[in-house]
C-alpha cells in the first residue's frame, strides 16, 4: 500500500450527506449487501450491483483493511407484490412454471449468478449466506420484536406494528416516507384484513397447507418475510451496528426502510453506520428488471442473442461499462455506449502493457516536470476513489498516466526511480486490482484484425486492377485457414470461421 491519504468520504444515503469514514473497528470493515432473489437469469441490473460493491471490497481490500464482505441469497420468502405482503414467492411460482422443486430452482440460479459473476471478475464474497438456511435465527428476531411490544400475531402470521414502533422510533428516516400518508395511499386487498394497519409490514406468514415451503414455528407452519432474513443473517456475521449496508437504491423502500425498523424493534440500535445506494440501469428510460420485462440477461450480452444487440459483448466490456459512471448515477443500455466502453477498456489494455515494460533510462537527464505530473496524477486515483468511490474520475486518471507514459517513452530523458515505480504499482493496482478488469493475455492473435485489413485492402487493389487470379488466390488460400472472404461491389469484407 502506498502512503497517500486514507480519508475515506461516503455519501450516506440516510443522511444524505459525504461523511468520513470511520469504521468501528479499526483496520477492519464490515459490510452487508443484498444480493439476488434467484428466480431467473442475472441481468445487467443485477451486475451494476455487484460490480459497485465489488470495487468497494477491492479497494478497502487494497487499502490493507480486512473486510468482511456479507451478500445473501434470497431463496424465499419474496412475495410478488412487495409492497403488500401478496402473491406468490417467486420462487415457488418460478418452481411451478417449470415443474421443479423450489429448491431446485433456488440452487440452479444460485449457481448460474456465481458462475456469471465470475466472468464479470467479481470476487466473491466472504460469507454468502441463505434465507432458507437461517430459519432459527429469523425467527429469533420476530420473538425479541414480539417481547418489546412492537409486533402482533394474527391469524398465523406475524406483523411488524408500524404505529406502535412509531411510538418509540422514527419509521421512515431512510426513504422519507411519511407514515400517514402510507396508510392513506395503501391499497385495500385480500389479506390484508390480517393487520392492524394497511402498512404493517409481514414478518412471518402463515403457509396454507399446500405451500411447498414452509416451516415450524411457535405461530404455526409458515415462512420468513423478505425483509427480516437480512436483518437476521447481518447481525449474525457482523454484529450490530457494523459499518456499511449496501443494495440497489430499488430497495430503499420497503425492504431497507424495513430493516431498520425490526432493529429498532428488536435491540434498540440502528443495523449500520452507512447506508450506500448505487442506482439503475435503465433501457430508455425505464429501470431494467426481470419484472418489468424490459431486461438483458447477461448471458444475452456476452452471446449477443438479444434484439437490441448489435453484438456480442465481453465481460469487462459490460464491467468498464459500470467503471464509466459513478454508482450513484443512473446508466441508460445502449450499444454506443457499450462499445465506447470497449474501445476505452482496449485502451488501457494496451497502457497496462505498455507500462509494465518501461524501463528506466539510466543514461538521461531525469526531467523532474514530468515525474512530478506521474506523482499527482498518481495520488488523484486515491483522490478520487476516496471522494465516495468515484469510479469514472480513477478512469480518467489512469488515462492521463497512460498519456504521461507515452510522454515518457517517446522522451530523450529519463524519470525519478520513485515516479516510474510509482506508475507501474498504482496503474496495475487500479485498473487491474481495484476496478478489477482482467488483462488481457497478448498474443500473435492479437494483430489478426489489421493483418487481415491489409489483405483486404491488397486484395481489393487486385480486383480493380481485375487481376482475378490474384483475388481468386487470396480468398482460397484464407478460406483453408478458417478465414471466410465477403466480397460486394465497393468492398472486401472477412469473417473468422475457427
Amino acid at each position: 500500500m502506498d502512503s497517500f491519504s486514507q480519508d475515506i468520504y461516503i455519501k450516506n444515503t440516510l443522511s444524505g450527506d459525504k461523511e468520513l469514514f470511520k469504521p468501528i473497528s479499526e483496520g477492519r470493515v464490515g459490510m452487508y449487501v443484498c444480493g439476488p432473489t434467484v428466480y431467473g437469469e442475472p441481468h445487467l441490473g443485477h451486475a451494476r450491483s455487484a460490480i459497485t460493491f465489488d470495487v468497494i471490497y477491492r479497494y478497502f481490500s487494497f487499502l490493507g483493511l480486512k473486510v468482511r464482505y456479507v451478500r445473501n441469497i434470497t431463496d424465499v420468502g419474496h412475495l410478488e407484490d412487495e409492497l403488500a405482503d401478496q402473491g406468490e414467492d417467486k420462487i415457488i411460482k418460478k418452481a411451478r412454471l417449470e415443474q421443479l422443486e423450489p429448491m431446485e430452482v433456488a440452487q440452479r440460479y444460485t449457481n448460474l449468478y456465481r458462475d456469471t459473476m465470475a466472468k464479470l471478475n467479481v470476487l466473491p464474497p466472504s460469507i454468502e449466506p441463505t434465507a432458507s438456511g437461517h430459519i432459527t435465527e429469523q425467527i429469533e428476531v420476530i420473538q425479541e420484536i414480539l417481547s418489546n411490544g412492537m409486533a402482533y400475531e394474527s391469524n398465523g402470521s406475524v406483523y411488524l406494528d408500524v404505529n406502535a414502533y412509531a411510538d418509540k422510533y422514527h419509521y421512515g428516516e431512510l426513504s422519507g416516507r411519511v407514515l400517514d400518508e402510507l396508510m392513506a395511499g395503501s391499497r385495500d386487498l385480500e389479506g390484508q384484513q390480517e393487520k392492524k394497519n394497511p402498512a404493517d409490514f409481514a414478518l412471518w406468514k402463515r403457509a396454507e397447507a399446500s405451500h411447498i415451503m414452509q416451516w415450524s414455528s411457535p405461530w404455526g407452519k409458515g415462512f420468513p418475510g423478505w425483509h427480516i432474513e437480512c436483518t437476521a443473517m447481518s447481525k449474525k456475521y457482523l454484529g450490530l451496528p457494523f459499518d456499511i449496508h449496501g443494495g440497489g437504491m430499488d430497495l430503499k423502500f420497503p425492504h431497507h426502510e424495513a430493516e431498520i425498523a425490526q432493529s429498532y424493534a428488536a435491540f434498540g440500535c440502528t443495523p449500520v453506520n452507512y447506508w450506500l445506494h448505487n442506482n439503475m440501469m435503465t433501457l430508455k428510460g425505464q429501470k431494467m428488471a426481470k419484472s418489468k420485462g424490459n431486461f438483458i440477461t447477461l448471458g444475452q450480452m456476452f452471446s449477443g442473442e438479444h434484439e437490441l444487440l448489435l453484438q456480442a459483448y465481453d465481460p469487462m466490456t459490460v464491467r468498464f461499462l459500470m467503471l464509466q459512471a459513478h454508482y450513484g448515477s443512473v446508466i441508460d443500455f445502449s450499444n454506443e455506449a457499450l462499445k465506447s466502453a470497449e474501445i476505452a477498456c482496449n485502451k488501457l489494455q494496451k497502457g497496462l502493457e505498455l507500462i509494465g515494460g518501461l524501463e528506466s533510462k539510466s543514461d538521461k537527464i531525469v526531467d523532474n516536470e514530468l515525474s512530478q505530473q506521474i506523482l499527482t496524477a498518481c495520488e488523484n486515483c486515491y483522490v478520487k476513489m476516496n471522494d465516495d468511490f468515484n469510479t469514472a474520475q480513477v478512469l480518467a486518471s489512469l488515462f492521463e498516466l497512460m498519456s504521461l507514459a507515452n510522454k515518457f517513452e517517446n522522451k530523450e530523458s529519463n524519470v525519478t526511480e520513485e515516479a516510474l515505480s510509482q506508475l507501474k504499482r498504482t496503474f496495475k493496482g487500479f485498473f487491474c486490482d481495484v476496478l478489477g478488469i482482467q488483462p488481457q493475455e497478448s498474443s500473435e492473435n492479437d494483430y489478426l484484425p489489421e493483418v487481415m485489413e491489409i489483405i483486404s485492402e491488397i486484395r481489393n487493389d487486385a480486383r480493380s486492377k481485375k487481376d482475378f487470379q490474384m483475388a481468386d488466390f487470396i480468398r482460397d488460400r484464407l478460406a483453408v485457414i478458417g478465414i471466410k472472404i465477403k466480397d460486394s461491389i465497393d468492398k472486401t469484407t472477412f469473417e473468422f470461421n475457427g
